[in-house]
């Protein structure tokens, strides 16, 4: 396959990298930005030379449901604002697949809409679900997009602890927008962007 030699290996290696961000002390994070039910932090990639976001949040539903909106499918193009198209490219077992998207301008269309080509794994991970991805040198493209890099991603979703009702939704994300944008933009946009995920999931759950 274009890209991926080995799926299996490619997903443990992928799972290892989350679960090792998972465990980063809590002193190496820098607050992006916070708001009453969603923290944002940064510290510096080891994979660009951009920024490794973490975002937390407790989200009012069961994992399998939250997951389920976050998975690669079509529920998850329903509610992600910033999602313009989603398409699986190849599936193989044990929850993987290559996935297709793209995303709408932002800031304005100072940033242009992308396109990504993911390796995506879906993992049970201790009592909840890991759903992870990685950008795949993808060699077809389409010239009205500008083709955006994901470095090992991720959201981790586990039950509320005394509350089986809630989940704890923790993601990981290092995103490498390229083109001809500031950094400082990019850094921006990321941060608000994440805050704004969490929001348009949980008015899709609500409606669920």
């Amino acid at each position: 396959m274009e890209g991926l030699p080995d799926a299996a290996a490619f997903a443990t290696k992928l799972k290892n990298t989350l679960t090792q961000y998972h465990s980063i002390e809590d002193d190496m994070w820098r607050v992006a930005k916070k708001t009453r039910d969603v923290t944002i932090w940064r510290k510096p990639s080891e994979e660009f030379n951009g920024y490794l976001f973490k975002a937390q949040g407790v989200i009012d539903d069961v994992v399998n449901g939250v997951m389920d909106h976050i998975r690669p499918g079509p529920c998850r193009l329903d509610w992600d604002s910033l999602m313009t198209s989603l398409d699986i490219l190849e599936s193989f077992e044990e929850n993987c697949c290559v996935m297709r998207y793209t995303t709408a301008g932002q800031l304005w269309n100072i940033i242009s809409p992308r396109e990504f080509v993911d390796f995506s794994y879906t993992v049970d991970y201790e009592g909840g679900l890991l759903s992870c991805g990685r950008s795949l040198d993808w060699s077809e493209k389409r010239p009205e997009f500008v083709r955006g890099y994901n470095h090992p991603c991720g959201w981790f979703c586990v039950p509320l602890k005394d509350s089986a009702h809630q989940s704890l939704l923790t993601g990981y994300i290092q995103t490498d927008l390229r083109g001809m944008i500031p950094q400082s933009a990019v850094d921006t946009a990321m941060a608000s962007t994440l805050i704004n995920f969490y929001g348009d999931l949980r008015k899709a759950l609500r409606k669920a």
